[in-house]
């Protein structure tokens, strides 16, 4: 998990992070919200090549300037963006497309909008060669989420812009490896045997999810935006780690305590060793059961803890629930 230092060929790189942030996400999607409100169609900018380019400020290296017919980053890393910001919403009463920036539905005026959230990283994996190339030539996957940090309270105004790191090679992202093992098996070969013309769903690996925090994901960025609807926003750089930093060091990120399943925390108590538990949650004694729930609830799932959780045997896609028909007027 350490960067290979010969690719490091970028430098400064939280001013040149905020700079572009500024240059190629804010102010493009500013003019993209001022022309939204008069053709009513999406602001939404994707985020797919600017998050190339955030992935290279953050770990460092550069492309190789072969758009999609080469490696994402010199090292060879792949590189995935997925963008929460200025989803389509839904009206929760006629079901008509409502923008993020519209507090009522244009069909039938109501305020009751189903705000979505669910945007995903979608891996691409057709046979074993593939599956292979993925899981044991790629050094790295660098995943971009762009959201919202306060989507519960629907604050649509500040945004964040973060950067994980999985390397399907270490042993602690060995769930990795496995996830995209089930979905060749389990997911794709199956649905193609039932009908060889259709191409099932790629993999889809939401960031919230319990699959994700099993493949021990590393921050290596969060910026935040504030006031981002207007001329006034300001970019706030929370967190960087230096390209050159070896990721073995690094913690990944805990697993939520709401992600878990009735009955899963106390698969967790009953497998974990009490050593274990003491040494990541400070418990001085083991039948101190109030203190360690609370400390769980509080800061989730440590690295250590995730491997006596029990194995899921459910693996999310996705498909089109419906052929696509165009609106009759």
């Amino acid at each position: 998990m350490k960067p290979d230092t010969k690719y490091l060929k970028i430098s400064d790189n939280e001013k040149h992070i905020k700079k572009l942030i500024q240059e190629l996400i804010i102010e493009p999607r500013l003019k993209a919200l001022e022309w939204a409100k008069i053709t009513k169609q999406t602001p939404n900018l994707r985020v797919g090549y600017p998050g190339q380019h955030i992935a290279s400020l953050v770990t460092g290296v550069e492309g190789e300037r072969t758009a999609a017919r080469g490696h994402d980053l010199a090292d060879g890393s792949e590189t995935k963006s997925c963008s929460r910001i200025d989803q389509l919403d839904e009206c929760s009463i006629c079901e008509e497309k409502v923008a993020r920036i519209e507090k009522y539905c244009s069909k039938c005026g109501s305020s009751i909008i189903i705000r979505k959230n669910d945007s995903k990283w979608l891996f691409t994996i057709k046979n074993t060669e593939e599956l292979n190339t993925l899981i044991n030539k790629v050094p790295r996957i660098v995943l971009l989420l762009g959201d919202y940090p306060k989507f519960e309270e629907n604050d649509f105004n500040t945004l964040r812009f973060s950067v994980y790191e999985i390397w399907p090679r270490s042993k602690r992202n060995h769930f990795f490896p496995k996830l995209m093992l089930t979905y060749l098996k389990q997911i794709y070969n199956v649905h193609k045997r039932k009908n060889p013309n259709k191409t099932p769903a790629p993999k889809n690996f939401w960031p919230d999810s319990y699959q994700f925090y099993m493949c021990n994901p590393i921050k290596t960025l969060e910026a935040i935006v504030e006031n981002s609807t207007n001329e006034t926003f300001k970019i706030t750089v929370n967190h960087l780690i230096k390209p050159s930093e070896d990721r073995e060091n690094l913690k990944s990120e805990n697993l939520p305590y709401t992600l878990l399943k009735t009955g899963e925390i106390q698969y967790l108590l009953s497998k974990a060793p009490k050593t274990v538990l003491q040494e990541e949650y400070n418990i001085f004694r083991a039948s101190d059961l109030n203190h360690l729930h609370s400390e769980i609830k509080k800061i989730g799932i440590t690295e250590k803890c995730k491997d006596f959780l029990p194995s899921r045997s459910e693996v999310r896609t996705s498909s089109a629930k419906e052929t696509y028909k165009r609106k009759n007027f």
